[in-house]
């Protein structure tokens, strides 16, 4: 006589069930796992490092605030506007915020979703058809479903989540490295503006006082009426010159507000006195391109955005995959609310299921093809922008030290051109030359002291660029941002 077999309750059977699930869920998820590139960074830099640059490794609380090096108290008052203002900024904290979010929601799918319910019902039979009385049902209880990860399309998806977070919080970095350097450069060119305008009007002034010296010796018969109008016009041609000046002032001034996020013309006052533009150190340190390299927001921004997509090839290789899901329900029953305190009205059930799309016309197979592909577009944009980083700082030292050098020789074409236009004066007068000598000397010194007063401009431009290249500009942080008011916030549900 056989012995009788061994039946295992159905509990133990559904907790075994449910612990061999959790433990595939465990396994190591699908698809390629993601591995950081290697940025190619060449050991030194190809521009010839002069002129005050040092290939010393810089200080990093000098590249966080590298503005202040230039020692304008203006300037740094306007960072600071710029830093809790700035509409750009706030919008890149908003789409940290946003990422942050969609990361929790993903991570949700990790975990088993339960719901509450409760149900009280009343009715009346007829008694025509039935007894006549009036019947009543309660329950209450707790539903759960929950897609047991095993092949890890859940967890590629969070790991993508938190890339795509990484990314944005990239993003917002270099924002803040971006609108410092927006926001010198305009003060920068605010300045340069300025200066140039002293220098047209000094010139202007001296203009005019020479055409009035032409003018009276013309009525004294001394001169003839063509050295009267070569001063005429040669004072008309500076003039005109002063109000393109002011316009672009005026558009510097509103695009520096606006980078405050304020209104067109609310900088005027401020900047109404004029200041001599910002002087750069006598020392800079630039490091090698390696360190460049791992600074620079961007990069960090493309190679999360890689690192998010090598994930979502795996979301799309699990779909490959079987599914598998639990649902379960707990819960009280009965025809009287007294019922529901009562232990043996106590109802519950285990359903696992599993669904798998074996046949689909190669639809998976192309969705994780895109996928491969964009991985590869994400691949070749980090590379790209390697390269981008890199050709920044070597045009930025470049045009630094060749600016440098450019307005040294126009420093010294001044310094000619004043002491020649002192001296046709003087010969003009004496009689020992004609007036176009004193015309051209007029012309050369306003063009070379223009010309000088842009190149102390950009002399100061190209040196924030080169900060900017090399990543700096992360010290001033944005403040946290402000709850929305009330009434732009959503409606709650019921």
């Amino acid at each position: 006589m056989r012995p009788p077999r061994y039946k295992a309750p159905r509990g133990w059977l559904a907790a075994l069930a449910l612990a061999g699930l959790v433990g595939l869920a465990g396994c190591a998820p699908v698809g390629p796992d993601y591995s950081p590139p290697h940025a190619e960074a060449p050991p030194t830099w190809h521009s010839q490092l002069s002129d005050g640059v040092s290939p010393a490794h810089p200080e990093a609380r000098t590249l966080a605030r590298w503005w202040q090096k230039l020692g304008d108290p203006t300037l740094s008052a306007l960072v600071k506007q710029a830093v809790a203002g700035n509409l750009a900024l706030k919008q890149a904290q908003a789409r940290v915020r946003q990422a942050r979010a969609l990361r929790g929601v993903t991570s949700a799918g990790l975990y088993p979703q339960v719901d509450a319910a409760g149900v009280a019902e009343w009715g009346r039979t007829s008694e025509a058809t039935g007894t006549g009385s009036i019947d009543e049902y309660y329950a209450v209880g707790f539903d759960a479903t929950w897609e047991v990860d095993i092949f890890g399309g859940v967890r590629r998806s969070v790991e993508a989540a938190q890339a795509q977070l990484e990314a944005s919080q990239a993003n917002l970095r270099d924002t803040l490295v971006s609108l410092v350097a927006e926001v010198a450069l305009n003060y920068t060119e605010a300045r340069t503006y300025q200066e140039r305008l002293a220098v047209a009007s000094a010139n202007l002034k001296a203009q005019e006082n020479t055409y009035s010296y032409i003018s009276s010796r013309h009525e004294a018969g001394l001169v003839n009426r063509l050295a009267l109008e070569q001063a005429r016009y040669n004072l008309a041609n500076t003039r005109s010159r002063i109000p393109s000046l002011r316009a672009g002032l005026d558009a510097s001034l509103n695009r520096l507000a606006v980078l405050l996020g304020q209104t067109p013309g609310r900088l005027h006052a401020l900047m109404a006195k004029p200041r001599p533009v910002p002087v750069p150190p006598a020392s800079i340190a630039v490091g090698i391109p390696a360190q460049a390299l791992r600074r620079r927001p961007d990069i960090r921004r493309a190679e999360r955005n890689l690192a998010a997509q090598t994930a979502r090839v795996g979301v799309a290789t699990a779909e490959l995959y079987p599914k598998f899901r639990l649902a379960g329900t707990i819960g009280l029953e009965g025809i009287k609310g007294s019922d529901l305190s009562t232990a043996g009205n106590l109802i519950w059930g285990i359903l696992p299921s599993f669904s798998w799309n074996i046949f689909n016309a190669g639809a998976v197979r192309a969705r994780i093809a895109a996928q491969e592909a964009v991985q590869e577009e994400a691949m070749l944009t980090y590379q790209a922008t390697v390269l981008t980083a890199l050709e920044e700082v070597e045009n930025a030292l470049t045009g630094y030290a060749q600016e440098q050098r450019r307005r040294e020789a126009l420093r010294q074409a001044v310094q000619a051109a004043k002491e020649a236009e002192g001296l046709s004066q003087d010969l003009f007068q004496a009689g020992l030359n004609n007036f176009d000598s004193v015309l051209d000397a007029q012309r050369s010194l306003l063009t070379f002291q223009d010309q000088l007063a842009i190149s102390d401009g950009v002399v100061t431009a190209r040196l924030i660029s080169l900060y900017k290249a090399l990543g700096g500009g992360w010290g001033a942080q944005p403040p946290a941002p402000a709850k929305p008011p009330r009434a732009a916030r959503p409606a709650s549900a019921p």
